[in-house]
């Protein structure tokens, strides 16, 4: 879409010939025609910009209606016929888009000039963006004319299209012709038993479109396939600043330090995928009212039996004076608190300023690093471009040597920002963008120490012993061979050089421009799919989008022989499945020897677990089990070990341990498929910890463990988490509350 003004006008061919199917089409050529038109309209729409204007002319109508026929200063014009303004250029609504279905329907006429709704549509687009003065507006002009090409056109004046072309120029008017079967060799379509008259009008259209400036004549099959491609948004420049890159400190320094003017202009920003809206269906919803309208959606164009959802906010505070113990506060009462531990720190309003940093508008260049040791990892958020501001040449020369000298010396420039004042600062990396026509600096946020998570893994290429020697030849390091063998494979799948391009020659087969984000796309044309069609199933995505969902088959199938190859020498096996459910026949991992370590290591069976290594125990018990009564036997030892923490707990601080513990029990019994002595626990864990019991002596609340146990998501086994569970996902949920 566009950025700016736009006015487009659409001229839809209705005439009797387009009720027809042609080129094995189940659907007439207007329907079919329209899925074009409507899928325009409901991207105009969803761009919800009053910037937008769209016009629909119909063509070969029954009915005459435009103001080229209808003229009130003198008789009506025949060469208009048959032509009808079905919605005037202005923004479009839903309910426009609507009653525009209901009008654009086969006629009982072939008559009507394609040539003369190219006319009227010229007027319309002129009339509506000429200022008062008189002078034109600054505005996109579009007229896309969809036709079968089977309708009447004069030619009995050679000199009609020449004068309509020079029109179409000084307004400076994009002129599209889609036409319905018309022949395009370079796409690859001709229609076969084309009767004289559409071979005559194609050539005529051609002539005109040539002409113009801006003129484009397409098959409508090329424009319909390409709807599944989809139309990135234009936007304009946003200035994220404006003002001065400074070297050092010009204000203490004025001799030594320097600046440049400059602006900066963001880059790249993340497109957000359209959030839904709440609405209820008036015709399920009793009568009711709300208020307290926060962040409520204005959306008049809903339909009618939707109305949109007004929230109600209450704010309560415990009093056991007032009835249920709960009294309503006023918004105005509450004070903003920072979470300290499990409490919080009140911080007043007239206080407030304390968290903040006294920063001042600025942007100022710290130093200089070396492009090779910055590390890409390092790299945050969106980026920006920084351009010398462009009516000054001393800032134009300037900002050009830094551009160059960064660029001759391969290095980047680390600067602070400050987009205006008490706003946080950020620090960001400054690299050079020399091309033909342009220079800049490209830039990206940095991470300060707090954000950036360090990992330490083992090394792949080699093995450090615990005595610190090296080993480079070992069964955890890959061979020469697997090596060879996996390089052959990525070698095989490479993406690089698998597209086709016009000739043939090995392309790309993805590049970054085709690469567009499926879940927005998919959002959008699903969105426009419901409001063109409601009452018809949404349609799959277009190929295009999930291109990259799934590798190329025929890749894939190229690659087969050096992926075989790569599970040989890499003695890769399946692994079936993990089974739940398995109660006393879990599967036990055999030893290569043949012995069994738990037999050699068990020196009794009815071992007690104790609350120093519980988990691993625990799970050591359930393994040797026979029965349900000593599974329950065991988890009756690891509840109690669980009580034991919470209630000899200092403070807070075995908590951790017992949620685990809990953890490893819930996870065991979904293992064995015995949810109800899970269940049967955790109910009697709740009612101890709410009722106190479980409250310990050195500072411990049974409260403050219940809500780690919310947290932690520890509560009942439901039926989505295993089949041999008779709680429902509501009771599971209810479960939560601290009833």
């Amino acid at each position: 879409m566009e950025a700016g003004k736009q006015a487009h006008v659409y001229i839809v061919d209705q005439g009797s010939t387009t009720a027809e199917c042609h080129s094995g089409r189940v659907e007439s050529d207007l329907d079919w025609s329209l899925k074009y038109v409507y899928d325009k309209i409901a991207t105009v729409l969803a761009a919800n910009r009053t910037t937008l204007s769209v016009g629909v002319l119909g063509l070969r109508t029954d009915e005459s209606e435009n103001s080229l026929y209808n003229d009130d200063d003198g008789p009506e014009d025949e060469s208009y016929q048959h032509i009808a303004v079905h919605k005037e250029l202005g923004p479009i609504t839903l309910s426009d888009l609507g009653s525009l279905q209901e009008k654009l329907v086969p006629s009982q006429t072939e008559a009507g000039d394609a040539v003369s709704a190219i006319v009227v549509a010229i007027e319309m687009v002129n009339k509506f963006t000429t200022l008062g003065t008189g002078k034109p507006a600054k505005s996109g002009r579009k007229i896309v004319l969809v036709t079968d090409g089977q309708g009447y056109i004069d030619n009995t004046d050679p000199n009609n299209l020449d004068q309509i072309a020079l029109r179409c120029n000084e307004l400076g008017i994009e002129l599209i012709v889609l036409g319905i079967d018309f022949d395009d060799l370079d796409y690859g379509f001709k229609e076969e038993d084309k009767s004289e008259q559409k071979r005559e009008n194609e050539a005529l259209l051609k002539s005109l479109t040539d002409q113009c400036n801006k003129g484009t004549i397409a098959t409508l099959i090329e424009a319909i396939d390409n709807l599944g491609v989809p139309e990135i948004k234009s936007v304009r420049p946003y200035k994220a600043f404006g003002g001065r890159l400074a070297l050092g400190d010009y204000e203490k320094y004025p001799e030594t330090a320097l600046y440049i003017d400059v602006l900066r202009y963001t880059k790249t920003k993340k497109a957000s995928a359209p959030s839904a809206s709440s609405f209820v269906n008036n015709k399920s919803a009793s009568n009711g009212s709300s208020s307290n309208t926060l962040g409520d959606t204005d959306m008049p164009d809903a339909p009618g039996d939707l109305s949109a959802v007004k929230s109600h906010y209450l704010y309560q505070v415990n009093d056991p004076n007032y009835p249920l113990g709960k009294r309503d506060v006023d918004r105005d009462d509450l004070a903003k608190g920072y979470e300290y531990g499990r409490t919080a720190v009140h911080i007043s309003a007239a206080e407030e300023n304390v968290t903040k940093m006294d920063t001042y508008e600025g942007f100022s260049i710290i130093g200089f690093v070396p492009s090779e040791s910055f590390e890409r990892y390092l790299v945050m958020g969106e980026s920006c471009m920084t351009v010398a501001q462009s009516v000054n040449e001393k800032a134009v020369v300037a900002l050009s040597s830094l551009i160059h000298a960064l660029h001759e010396l391969d290095s980047y420039a680390v600067a602070r920002i400050v987009l205006k004042d008490m706003k946080e600062p950020k620090i960001i990396l400054l690299a050079p963008v020399i091309e033909p026509d342009f220079e800049g600096l490209a830039d990206v946020p940095l991470p300060f120490a707090e954000d950036v998570r360090m990992y330490r893994f083992p090394p792949l290429d080699r093995v450090v012993t615990t005595s610190g020697a090296t080993v480079s030849q070992h069964r955890y390091l890959p061979s020469d061979e697997l090596t060879d063998a996996m390089e052959d494979y990525v070698d095989a799948m490479d993406l690089s050089t698998f597209g086709k391009g016009e000739d043939g020659e090995p392309i790309e087969y993805m590049t970054m421009e085709e690469t567009y984000s499926p879940t927005v796309h998919r959002i959008n044309a699903a969105i426009r799919n419901r409001a063109i069609y409601p009452d018809e199933p949404i349609k799959p995505p277009p190929e295009v989008v999930m291109k990259w969902a799934n590798p190329p088959a025929d890749l894939i199938t190229n690659a087969a022989s050096q992926l075989k190859r790569l599970q040989k020498v890499a003695d890769v096996k399946k692994v079936e499945a993990k089974k739940k459910g398995k109660r006393f026949n879990r599967e036990q991992i055999t030893p290569l020897s043949g012995l069994d370590i738990d037999a050699l290591l068990d020196t009794n069976t009815t071992q007690a677990i104790s609350s120093e290594n519980s988990i691993p125990e625990f799970r050591q018990a359930l393994g040797r089990t026979t029965s349900e009564a000593e599974i329950l036997s065991t988890t009756k030892q690891m509840g109690a070990i669980i009580r034991k923490l919470v209630k000899e707990s200092v403070g807070e601080a075995s908590y951790a341990r017992a949620l685990e513990n809990l953890r490893v029990m819930r996870e065991e019994m979904v293992d064995l498929d015995m949810p109800e002595i899970y269940n049967d626990f955790v109910k009697a864990l709740k009612k101890a910890l709410l009722g106190g019991e479980l409250d310990s002596n050195n500072g411990g609340e049974g409260k403050v463990f219940w809500v780690d146990v919310k947290r932690g998501k520890l509560g009942l086994i439901d039926q989505s988490t295993t089949d041999g569970s008779n709680v429902t996902a509501e009771e599971a949920s209810e479960f939560y509350s601290s009833k």
